[in-house]
């Protein structure tokens, strides 16, 4: 009976391990390469944008297996990519906040309630919390119904909505007094208004596109497109509020950001990449595709992510100071 030498099993070992690291490290540059391009890609690129944090576990193992092999280059590569996932891990956008004289306060509750299953917490949370406006994402005919009636619809007597069933149904609910905007056309409702806050106007557009499934990345581009084009014609002060569908590593996002010169309120708070979806997931894993967007009249004072009951995204509650 032949046995193999001991060196040539173990360079199989070593040769395993760097194919492996190799596909890993592949994988992970694909990904990045397309950050560092400010682009979105084709799927699954999209979808693992979403998660680039976390593109740091298959990085370390891929390093891991690189030392194992003592495959050098490998080694290089794959601390090459972790420099790159720290760098674009940085919160993206401005941090700065509005310094003119206050003229009102105003909290802002945006909640996705998937299908209007989480609307009796909604509510829960909107009498705990007192939100001056709230954006509300999926909510269904009874969802509505429910929010319009006896001590809500005295709380919140303004309200601009898109009646429809399932996802496609969205409102806003609002103490100031508002006016029609254009709704921003897209497969789910998304609704515009204008608000009369102590005597200053402040456009408000709720946010809901598609998200990028695959096969649906053209149509959350183009959603997401049409945002950025609301944001770019704005005059005066804004809140663009929802389930965005996207996150700073996408660039459909940040070209909403650049185009209104607007800021997440999030990130003027110091808690970017706190994650809103999915609201079951433990501790700090999922991703942040909820926002509070706002225009340079404002400053962010405090924002805060809540679990909601029968929802898979947690509601992001935002205090803002409009300012001269």
């Amino acid at each position: 009976m032949r046995y193999a030498p001991r060196g040539a099993g173990r360079r199989r070992v070593h040769r395993a391990g760097a194919w492996a690291a190799g596909l890993l490290l592949a994988g992970v540059s694909a990904v990045v390469g397309v950050r560092a391009a400010d682009r979105d890609g084709i799927t699954p690129v999209p979808q693992l944008l979403a998660f680039l944090p976390w593109l740091i576990v298959p990085t370390v193992a891929a390093l891991l297996l690189a030392l194992l092999a003592r495959w050098r280059t490998g080694m290089v590569w794959g601390v090459a990519a972790l420099g790159a996932l720290a760098w674009y891990m940085e919160p993206y956008g401005s941090t700065s906040g509005a310094t003119g004289v206050p003229v009102s306060g105003v909290r802002v509750l945006a909640s996705n309630v998937q299908f209007g299953r989480g609307t009796h917490a909604l509510i829960d949370t909107i009498t705990r919390h007192d939100p001056d406006i709230v954006f509300v994402e999926e909510c269904d005919y009874a969802c509505q119904d429910t929010l319009a009636r006896d001590s809500l619809k005295t709380a919140y007597p303004y309200r601009r909505a898109v009646r429809a069933g399932g996802s496609e149904g969205s409102l806003i609910l609002s103490v100031f007094p508002l006016k029609a905007a254009p709704a921003v056309a897209g497969t789910m409702g998304m609704p515009g208004a204008v608000a009369d806050v102590r005597g200053h106007a402040v456009r408000l557009q709720l946010v809901h596109p598609m998200p990028p499934l695959p096969g649906q990345v053209g149509v959350w581009r183009t959603e997401l497109g049409r945002l950025r084009g609301v944001a770019a014609a704005r005059d005066g002060a804004m809140i663009m509020a929802g389930d965005f569908n996207a996150t700073q590593d996408h660039a459909a996002f940040r070209r909403i950001l650049d185009a209104g010169a607007l800021r997440d309120a999030a990130r003027i708070d110091g808690v970017s990449r706190t994650p809103s979806w999915p609201s079951s997931a433990p501790g700090p894993l999922g991703t942040q595709i909820d926002h509070v967007l706002v225009s340079d009249g404002f400053s962010a004072e405090a924002v805060r992510f809540l679990r909601l009951a029968e929802t898979d995204h947690r509601a992001v509650l935002a205090d803002l100071t409009l300012r001269r």
